[in-house]
């Protein structure tokens, strides 16, 4: 919950109680005109697939934008600012004496859903931060001389912006021409599979235009339905291969099955859980350093493991813990902390907590502190819901006892413990540095290795020769060394800072990043350096930090995310 004023407490308290009253009655009043198959819905541009026409937004805080989308091409886009609440409202022609199921699908900040002007109980409802498409419904009773109402959507004072789409009117025709009925959507088109585990297969497919969901077959069965277009299929057995087919659907019903793909899932064992097989982590500050201040629900979904910096050492050898600076990030609680890992966790993401950083020293070099390494972060996991941790010891680590720590861990979280690193440059060399010694220690349990090309010096490449950070060939001479060092494509990452406020050196704009991407895995954009084979399954690319990229407009992640995403 946000920390909202007294006065504006009592007011949404008072409205709490009238919507729950309001909808009581409404429903009561349900048996005038009930629905039937002559109903539409009344609604005009109900999609926004023609922009705002027939809305009108409060202080121009309306627009409409291409991603994300419920359905169809495009959504709403509204943001509170000040004392205005973003409502985007719609006058909407309907019969008197009539009952209307009012409904829209929402994500985001606050998002509240109401009608005005119905000549009996106008009715509202509402749901609070929602990472992933939700569907607010409601129904209204007209008056007898009834013939318009107002219908409309807005946020709430001083919170995030909020998405609408496939808003419906559905009802007897009011007599004022909604949208034109939905038609069968076509077959997906572009299924693949974007990542395997032992027990699962996570899918992706283009979105079709009118759709309003997708079923996921396998093996010809329906096994889930959703809202977006990619899913996670679980509980498969490992070393397994399986077919899979999705299907479009909307109010007029549902589209030929797609083509066929298969999945494997993976031998038993190995690190990450349901990561997908390319995905983009970005570094969450729990401070403030002049960069966005965020709360999880807002950071950019294009980020599939979120890690949250820092945990903090402890007088307890190897031990860490954690403290939310609720302070810092504008009145931030834990129970608001943890309920926003949960919602990532439920679309798709993976939050960890990342012990080290710049300033952060936890020395694990005996047995005893590599144990309280171990339960010390297990407990965190389980007090938070984190679900792995990343190792950003910035000074040094001894590769005996924290292989032993991660080891220990790994045996208490299972097979699902997502578990990075994130070492310097200087640190990935050579094998025998202590970094690079733990990553292939724990390799069997290990996701990813997102080295820091950043703040660096010149480094040698695999080639032997030397390159200077800034450059197409500094990433992909120097991930080189780890390709072909031991670690797997699927565990090495690029990271990167996420504008030039991120880091003291080494920024490269978005489109070098994915030269890079492109030249380890397909062998197209390189600079000088050429690798000697391609590696297509990279894993992909990581950033500090999701707020340096909120300050800059989330330009990173809105580049480099789909392309990632892309890779084969």
């Amino acid at each position: 919950m946000p920390i909202l004023s007294s006065k504006r407490l009592r007011t949404l308290r008072t409205l709490r109680t009238l919507w729950t009253t309001t909808a009581v009655a409404a429903l009561a009043l349900g048996f005038a005109h009930p629905a039937s198959a002559a109903d539409i819905n009344n609604a005009k541009n109900a999609g926004f697939e023609s922009g705002l026409s027939g809305w009108t937004c409060s202080a121009s805080s309306g627009t409409t934008v291409s991603s994300p989308v419920h359905g169809g091409s495009a959504a709403l886009k509204a943001t509170p600012a000040g004392q205005d609440n973003a409502r985007c409202a719609q006058t909407v022609a309907v019969k008197p004496n009539s009952t209307y199921t009012l409904s829209a699908w929402v994500q985001g900040g606050y998002a509240y859903l109401g009608a005005t002007g119905t000549g009996t109980t106008d009715v509202s409802t509402w749901t609070p931060d929602s990472a992933s498409w939700k569907q607010l419904t409601t129904t209204f009773t007209t008056g007898s001389a009834t013939t318009s109402v107002t219908v409309y959507t807005h946020g709430w004072y001083g919170q995030a912006a909020y998405l609408a789409d496939d808003v419906s009117v559905y009802g007897p025709d009011g007599g004022g021409g909604g949208d034109p009925a939905p038609t069968i959507p076509s077959a997906p088109g572009g299924l693949t599979v974007s990542g395997t585990s032992s027990s699962s297969v996570s899918l992706a497919w283009n979105a079709v235009s009118g759709a309003t969901g997708y079923n996921v077959y396998r093996d010809g069965t329906k096994v889930t339905a959703v809202t977006g277009t990619s899913a996670t299929v679980t509980g498969l057995a490992a070393s397994t291969s399986y077919g899979f087919q999705v299907t479009a659907t909307n109010a007029a019903g549902e589209s030929a099955k797609s083509a066929t793909v298969t999945g494997r899932t993976s031998a038993t064992g190995g690190g990450g859980g349901t990561v997908p097989k390319h995905a983009v982590t970005g570094y969450w500050q729990n401070f403030n350093n002049g960069a966005t201040v965020q709360k999880l629900s807002a950071v950019q979904a294009q980020y599939d493991i979120i890690a949250v910096a820092f945990a903090d050492a402890t007088t307890t050898p190897g031990a860490v813990t954690f403290n939310l600076d609720s302070a810092g990030l504008g009145g931030y609680t834990v129970d608001q902390f943890k309920a926003d890992i949960k919602a990532k966790q439920a679309a798709g993401k993976k939050v960890i907590v990342s012990v080290g950083g710049q300033n952060g020293t936890v020395s694990v070099s005996d047995p005893t502190s590599a144990a309280n390494f171990a339960n010390s972060v297990y407990a965190l996991m389980q007090t938070y819901g984190f679900d792995g941790v990343d190792i950003d010891l910035e000074n040094g680590l001894n590769a005996t006892y924290m292989s032993q720590a991660l080891r220990s861990l790994s045996a208490k979280a299972g097979p699902s413990l997502v578990l990075t690193m994130a070492p310097q440059t200087i640190d990935m060399q050579s094998t025998s540095n202590g970094y690079f010694q733990t990553a292939l220690n724990v390799k069997d349990i290990l996701t990813v290795v997102n080295m820091q090309y950043y703040n660096s010096g010149s480094m040698l490449g695999c080639d032997g020769k030397v390159y200077s950070q800034g450059s197409v060939d500094f990433l992909t001479a120097l991930a080189c060394i780890q390709l072909e060092g031991g670690l797997s494509p699927s565990q090495v990452g690029l990271g990167l800072p996420a504008s030039t406020s991120g880091a003291g050196s080494g920024y490269v704009s978005p489109t070098v990043v994915n030269n890079a991407l492109d030249c380890l895995t397909k062998g197209t954009g390189c600079g000088t350096f050429k690798p000697s084979r391609t590696y297509p399954d990279l894993r992909g690319a990581m950033t500090w930090s999701t707020n340096w990229d909120a300050a800059a407009g989330n330009a990173w992640s809105n580049a480099v995310g789909p392309h990632v995403h892309g890779l084969p």
